[in-house]
């Protein structure tokens, strides 16, 4: 059996406007994290929402060799967990309950067990602080993090995370990515990740999927497709790669094209 996830002839959208259409994308392996790169518009939440089945689409989604179109439900949620942008308004729990009821949909732990590694994950986070706090009462990037614990804690075989870090300062930015990637290894499950901030995706991604117009214009390792050239087409500026003092390439900009790559 294939292991990863597998994207074959993917269309999806709107009834009478598809965003996606006859997508391919080569194995995306376990323990591995995948960025979605690309303006507005160009179907990164699409394709996301797909995967978690909340988009009517055509094609194949091979998760180790199984088609999530095929699976009911309750299969795909054993398998795939989702995290929007905003985690849904008017839930009155606290950040500890809130995370507790994510683990149970799981099954299979105790009660004891449960608030245990809840509360280990809250501290990795470093929102433990926030355990008796209401969700109604923490600030947009506060929510975030208790959006991810509540995704993490479900130990999934695929974890979509929608720009997971539009609310968080820099720091977080970087320590909430370190934990993502640390877990996605030991776990060895397969996370795919909407961000906006390309060095992101130098620094955090495995594998860089990069989106125009709802289809893929290059993918591959972060270095091989976040180039000058693609920059420039997808884009529309003018960029160059360069080492910061870890050795770590990064993204500098000079401006703007003259006019966007058609």
């Amino acid at each position: 059996m294939s292991q990863g996830l597998k994207i074959n002839r993917l269309t999806t959208g709107y009834p009478k406007h598809p965003v996606i259409q006859n997508l391919d994308v080569n194995t995306l392996p376990r323990g591995q994290i995948t960025v979605l790169l690309g303006p507005n518009g160009c179907g990164k939440s699409t394709l996301l929402r797909s995967l978690a089945g909340l988009n009517k689409a055509n094609g194949e989604l091979l998760l180790d060799g199984q088609d999530l179109m095929q699976m009911n439900f309750a299969q795909r949620a054993q398998n795939v967990v989702y995290l929007p942008q905003s985690l849904p308004a008017g839930v009155h729990l606290h950040v500890l309950e809130s995370v507790i009821v994510a683990q149970r949909a799981s099954g299979g732990i105790s009660n004891s067990q449960c608030e245990r590694e809840v509360m280990d994950l809250l501290r990795q986070l470093g929102i433990d602080h926030l355990a008796l706090s209401y969700l109604d009462q923490l600030s947009g990037g506060q929510k975030q993090l208790v959006g991810l614990a509540q995704s993490l804690i479900r130990h999934p075989t695929l974890l979509l995370l929608d720009e997971p870090l539009s609310a968080l300062d820099l720091n977080y930015q970087y320590h909430v990515m370190d934990l993502v990637a640390r877990e996605t290894r030991r776990r060895n499950i397969i996370t795919v990740v909407v961000v906006h901030d390309i060095n992101i995706a130098l620094r955090h991604g495995d594998h860089v999927l990069m989106l125009k117009k709802g289809e893929l214009i290059s993918e591959g390792i972060p270095e091989q497709v976040i180039t000058p050239e693609s920059l420039a087409e997808v884009y529309g500026i003018k960029g160059r790669i360069e080492r910061c003092s870890q050795g770590v390439p990064q993204v500098l900009i000079d401006g703007l094209v003259a006019k966007l790559a058609s």
